[in-house]
């Protein structure tokens, strides 16, 4: 096996030009070196994708939910779970800026909303109508930062938005 020939690991470059087991006249211990290297480094890599992974909570509604229920717990020792029905109220009540979550989702969630203010058009919030929602735990974090604090005039909490996504997740 001619090991200079493998220049790239898609999606990381690993350059072996300059590794001592791809020069002429190498030897078989040189060849382990460069196996071991290699296996180390897809080693690494698979750790460390793997770690990045579990601290995100990211990938599905479910997943976000499980991190929204680790933060309400340590906020509150006297947690006991999220409520579909406490979400629900809270996505249709309007709040200290006479908005409610529904001002531009809708009260129908599976159905496109649009921005009070902008006319910006929502893709519908209920995973079950788009199966993209709730799958980026960044992209849903900004999103619940921005829309808290326009509804609320500040973040919603960790209680909050599990009851929102917990009443999002049981519509069918």
């Amino acid at each position: 096996m001619n090991l200079s020939t493998y220049t790239e690991v898609s999606p990381f470059v690993v350059s072996l030009s300059n590794h001592p087991s791809t020069s002429s006249g190498r030897t078989e211990n040189s060849n382990k070196f460069s196996r071991r290297y290699l296996v180390q480094y897809a080693l690494l890599l698979f750790v460390s994708l793997f770690m990045m992974s579990n601290t995100s909570f990211a990938g599905t509604p479910t997943g976000l939910l499980q991190g929204y229920q680790q933060q309400a717990k340590t906020d509150n020792p006297a947690f006991t779970g999220f409520n579909a029905t406490r979400g629900q109220q809270f996505f249709n009540q309007k709040h200290g800026n006479d908005w409610s979550c529904a001002s531009c989702h809708t009260t129908n969630p599976k159905q496109m909303g649009k921005h009070d203010l902008t006319g910006r058009t929502i893709q519908p919030m209920a995973p079950i109508a788009n199966t993209q929602r709730f799958t980026d735990s960044k992209k849903s974090e900004k999103w619940f930062r921005r829309n808290c604090k326009d509804v609320l005039s500040r973040e919603c909490t960790a209680q909050e938005k599990g009851d929102v996504l917990t009443y999002l997740l049981s519509i069918k």
